[in-house]
């Protein structure tokens, strides 16, 4: 496994980050025991947010007196100044430490700038000064947006997703933030759990030195999986680019990545996170699990769909998501009927 420098930040670290989103659905002693072990296998570089329920909590426990070893990332989705330094204080108080390495706006739809009328920037400027944050850095999902928040100039690193699904538009945004000398962090490196073979995953990255992975994880076995290519890295093969590209093909389109940003706005309790991606995981995980019968209630909910607009206007992926429920509870219906095998 090889360190890299992320960016102007300095931080040298193992190519093979911590995501911390998903141990928020895990008990206290097990999202402790978790992250423990993933410092012990090697990870050194742990991403949460402040959106993350108690995840920065869980991070607080496990790493408490040992702050000097790690380093942490959070995010605010903070509006305006005063809410950040209200988010921020919040943090270091669950982190258990009186210092953010590296601090990112969340999910912005904008270049938040001085002298913008909104506070943000000078917050971040004056929590830098007074030493609580590092390093100044965000995160976003809009391709039009990550451009401009990397010609700014105003940020040290850059959170966007990135995986072999992405388009060249994607991978001239990392080749963009190396010669920025801007830290890229790569988020979603699964696309949202259709990536299925994680060795491909990670070798894909052979091809750019300068992303940071940060894995999802929930469970400790999915931990393990990634801490083996510590000492036996995966090597980029021929095999492997061929297979990426019979992948891409197969996904090509728009699909849903399940992030959950729509949720849970939607008047007819469709679990759109899920829904909206059924036919992929029908096909790409065992069907056993999705044709039950809770997931056969869920998806005749998208019967109720009043078409409000408010996934839509949540998506991140600016996706057609009322259009992509109605594609895939079609899809489904055809393979309860028999009419299509999935296996």
């Amino acid at each position: 496994m090889r360190d890299l420098t992320l960016g102007m930040t300095g931080i040298t670290v193992p190519q093979n980050g911590f995501g911390a989103l998903p141990v928020q659905r895990r008990s206290i002693e097990d999202a402790v025991a978790i992250l423990r072990r993933a410092y012990e296998g090697g990870m050194r570089y742990f991403d949460t947010a402040r959106a993350y329920s108690d995840s920065e909590t869980k991070l607080g426990i496990a790493f408490e007196g040992m702050r000097d070893k790690i380093y942490i990332a959070t995010k605010t989705q903070a509006k305006t100044g005063e809410k950040l330094k209200e988010d921020l204080e919040t943090s270091l108080r669950e982190l258990r430490t009186d210092y953010i390495d590296v601090y990112q706006l969340h999910m912005v739809d904008r270049v938040y700038a001085p002298g913008d009328g909104t506070g943000v920037y000078e917050a971040l400027l004056e929590a830098k000064e007074a030493g609580k944050i590092r390093h100044i850095g965000v995160t976003a999902h809009k391709i039009g947006v990550a451009f401009d928040l990397i010609d700014s100039g105003l940020y040290e690193t850059l959170q966007f997703p990135f995986s072999y699904l992405s388009d060249e538009r994607d991978f001239e945004l990392a080749r963009r933030c190396a010669e920025k000398n801007m830290g890229f962090i790569a988020m979603k490196g699964l696309a949202g759990g259709l990536i299925t073979r994680s060795d491909v995953a990670m070798a894909f990255l052979e091809d750019y030195p300068n992303v940071l992975p940060i894995w999802g994880v929930q469970h400790m076995s999915e931990l393990e999986e990634w801490l083996s290519y510590m000492d036996d890295t995966p090597a980029y093969t021929d095999e492997m680019r061929a297979f990426v590209e019979s992948e891409k093909a197969d996904l090509a389109g728009e699909f849903c990545r399940g992030c959950g940003y729509c949720m849970p706005t939607c008047p007819a309790g469709i679990t759109i996170n899920q829904c909206a991606r059924m036919t992929l995981m029908l096909r790409r995980s065992p069907s056993k699990a999705w044709l039950s019968e809770h997931w056969q209630a869920e998806m005749e909910k998208i019967n109720d769909c009043i078409e409000c607009g408010q996934c839509t206007a949540h998506c991140p992926y600016e996706l057609d998501t009322p259009n992509l429920l109605k594609k895939n509870y079609e899809d489904y219906k055809r393979v309860l009927a028999g009419e299509v095998s999935v296996d």
